[in-house]
């Protein structure tokens, strides 16, 4: 029996206080995994509040880890002692479903998230079936790569799932967390790439980003001059807006992909989706699969988190710094 180390939420809306855990023998299919580096996300925050009324305390948070492995089970085959790993929001899945099968183990019944009803990347230590272990390229840093295991997958798997290609024309909506990666990876699909913000000091960072064009959703006028444009929108804000105008941006066979969720209720006219074939869409993280080619990617077009560090006994610091939309763009806790 030994013990892992961390920061918990003891309850709801808590700071972090350290705290230990007892793990024993490793699973057959486990690997347990040092920890480097732990990004902080905004699941973090709504688990630690509580606000999805899931969670169970205490519990260490952190879901988009980057660490090294120290532990093999004696079934695991395809990872090693030494190699340098990510792991996602997601630990475990059943394995043998229809979606387990063909690869898209997000969708399992049975997925076990990082850190829901479990401790999550807080921490020293974790472990995970080795599935969820994916290795990570030499060339990418790992205090950049943490977010892209959860953030830059929820903006590469809408772009890979909706087939995204040079010849599309994508829209980005925000330019925060999520934002800035989707600029970068729509980039590298070799798309022609349109950014929309309500803050347009980052009009020339979105650019820099990746983004041709941006567009000021202060005036919404300005996106109506856009009608019949885009292939495909990702929405990154958790925030109410006018979906309907955007489902006007879009062109014939069009999809508007949401990625934040916004507090209200979505009402969008059934006649603008129907003459034109368009359709709205829900899209999550990601599988192994979606992990692995995502920082192949990464690695090849030189796409990285920009990122503020913070030691991880600091992390409550993190977290009040993101509370307050204060963190550009992604924080990164460092053992």
């Amino acid at each position: 029996m030994t013990e892992i180390k961390g920061l918990a939420a003891h309850a709801a809306g808590a700071e972090l206080l350290s705290f230990r855990y007892k793990v024993s023998e490793l699973a057959p299919h486990e690997v347990e995994v040092k920890i480097s580096h732990c990004g902080v996300c905004y699941s973090d925050v709504h688990l630690i509040d509580n606000d999805w009324g899931i969670s169970k305390y205490p519990f260490i948070p952190g879901h988009e880890i980057v660490g090294t492995i120290t532990g093999v089970g004696s079934a695991v085959l395809d990872r090693k002692h030494g190699e340098r790993v990510g792991i996602g929001w997601q630990a475990d899945s059943c394995g043998i479903c229809e979606w387990c099968r063909q690869g898209d183990e997000q969708l399992c019944a049975k997925s076990q998230p990082t850190c829901v009803g479990r401790n999550g990347g807080y921490a020293d230590a974790i472990r995970v079936n080795s599935r969820f272990a994916v290795p990570v390229p030499d060339i990418l840093e790992s205090e950049n790569v943490a977010p892209l295991l959860c953030g830059g997958v929820t903006v590469y798997s809408p772009l890979r799932n909706y087939l995204a290609r040079p010849s599309s024309r994508v829209g980005v909506i925000g330019i925060g967390g999520l934002g800035h990666l989707g600029l970068q990876f729509a980039r590298a699909f070799g798309c022609e790439v349109t950014a929309f913000s309500t803050s347009i000091d980052k009009e020339a960072e979105a650019l820099e980003l990746g983004a041709h064009h941006f567009v000021n959703t202060r005036d919404m006028s300005a996106v109506k001059k856009l009608a019949g444009s885009f292939d495909l929108i990702l929405s990154t804000i958790s925030a109410d807006q006018d979906f309907q105008t955007f489902i006007g941006a879009l062109r014939p066979k069009g999809t508007l992909a949401l990625l934040g969720a916004s507090p209200s209720p979505i009402q969008i006219a059934g006649s603008s989706l129907i003459g034109a074939d368009k359709a709205i869409a829900g899209s999550s993280t990601g599988s192994p699969r979606d992990l692995t080619e995502m920082l192949d990617i990464a690695a090849r077009h030189k796409i990285k988190a920009i990122t503020e560090s913070f030691p991880m006994k600091k992390a409550n610091e993190a977290i009040a710094r993101l509370k307050k939309n204060q963190v550009r763009y992604r924080a990164v806790l460092a053992n």
